[in-house]
């Protein structure tokens, strides 16, 4: 992924992404390098510069706290950067070394397959399609295959219709899969993904070396499908007792709405064999007896 360390990598993204006016500083003249100077996060931290220099090639292993939340403040970090900044720092054994299950529990793939009128499927760290329903199999219906949700924005032809905020889903994809990699560095699902983007996207290879941070939370979404049009969704992502590196992801429709008329529209679709989108790699709910 780099040649650097997770840590050197992420705060030189993050320095270079900041304007000396972001931060209170005045700028005169051209300056050699993009955003801070390693001296001028130094200052605002209340470090020597030697000991942040040292931090952003790897060569300090053990900041304290106190440190690390002085370079969160003077990166300007919201809470979930920082923390990331604080996960980055942790050794091989002081990190998790059991996610929780791997597989999708058959009481969560009975509850999905219940929610008829709504979509609804199950994403591991790398963004992969671990289990869907079939509403969420039919709304995905375009794609080449439902399989993981950052190949199907940068590599499916079909995304950049599918998403109307092509950019935000972009950026999105990307910043969800940067705060997994903080969980697990050593994700060798997670770095294969990441390879393989880099390679078939140059959009993706140039965001992920933005190191930004961002998991899944509640906020809208605008869709396009190709056979029912526009749809407009609230969107919300849960993380599955027992398994915190499973994200359950909901897709609703206001009651009474065109998208909620064209969600029964791809439900009856979903019912007819013959409609079916064809199939990638995620559970069938409607006809999987067993679990993941």
């Amino acid at each position: 992924m780099s040649n650097g360390t997770p840590l050197g990598d992420f705060l030189r993204a993050r320095r270079e992404a900041l304007k000396p006016h972001d931060v209170g500083l005045p700028e005169h003249g051209r300056r050699r390098v993009p955003g801070l100077r390693r001296e001028e996060v130094a200052l605002l931290a209340g470090v020597s510069s030697d000991y942040y220099i040292r931090l952003e090639q790897g060569r300090e292993n053990s900041p304290s706290p106190q440190v690390l939340d002085a370079v969160a403040q003077a990166l300007k970090l919201d809470a979930e950067a920082a923390d990331h900044l604080n996960r980055l720092c942790l050794t091989a054994s002081q990190r998790p070394c059991d996610w929780g299950e791997t597989e999708v529990s058959q009481q969560l793939l009975q509850l999905m397959d219940g929610w008829d009128h709504t979509p609804a499927f199950v994403v591991g760290p790398a963004l992969d399609i671990m289990a869907a329903n079939s509403l969420a199999r039919a709304l995905h219906g375009g794609f080449e295959k439902f399989d993981n949700l950052a190949r199907m924005v940068f590599v499916d032809p079909a995304g950049r219709e599918f998403y109307q905020e092509w950019e935000r889903a972009a950026h999105s994809c990307v910043a969800e899969i940067r705060a997994a990699y903080g969980h697990d560095p050593e994700s060798a699902r997670i770095a294969e993904v990441v390879a393989e983007l880099s390679v078939q996207s140059e959009e993706f290879a140039g965001i992920w070396q933005m190191h930004e941070v961002k998991s899944k939370s509640q906020e809208g979404k605008r869709l396009k499908h190709p056979e029912v049009g526009d749809l407009h969704i609230k969107f919300a992502a849960f993380t599955v007792n027992g398994a915190p590196h499973q994200q359950l992801v909901v897709y609703q429709a206001e009651p009474a709405s065109p998208t909620a008329a064209a969600f029964e529209t791809l439900r009856a679709m979903a019912a007819q064999p013959n409609q079916t989108p064809a199939a990638g790699p995620a559970v069938d709910l409607a006809v999987s007896e067993q679990s993941w």
